[in-house]
């Protein structure tokens, strides 16, 4: 089986050029899409820039739930690395006074499933 052989009437070209744009630019995981302005987190403090509450605040919440409410697993990636990364920066700027693990995972990922609540 040469290379050609691969996408002859597999139609795999066609799938590829349905997928919406916004779904084929991969991202780090844990990078925050631009549609979340104005709340998007100050880092490393881990405050909504729009509104000044703990992030996500309640606009990024409806935000984050309603882009991805066909499909939450992308949502629960992401928001699992902002968890990680919003965790290293919160520890690092006080390690004494910082909430306890599931609280920031409360705060970070638990909220985006509501089969939970």
């Amino acid at each position: 089986m040469n290379g050609a052989d691969l996408n002859d009437g597999a139609g795999t070209r066609d799938a590829a050029a349905r997928v919406p744009p916004d779904r084929c630019r991969p991202t780090a995981v844990g990078e925050l899409p631009a549609w979340l302005e104005p709340h998007r987190p100050l880092k490393p403090l881990w405050v909504c820039a729009g509104c000044g509450d703990p992030w996500p605040c309640a606009v990024a919440r409806l935000l984050l739930r309603a882009r991805h409410e066909a499909d939450r697993v992308p949502l629960y990636v992401l928001l699992t690395g902002v968890f990680a990364h919003a965790t290293r920066d919160l520890y690092t700027l006080n390690p004494y006074d910082t909430p306890r693990p599931h609280a920031l995972f409360a705060r970070f990922v638990d909220w985006a499933d509501p089969r939970f609540r």
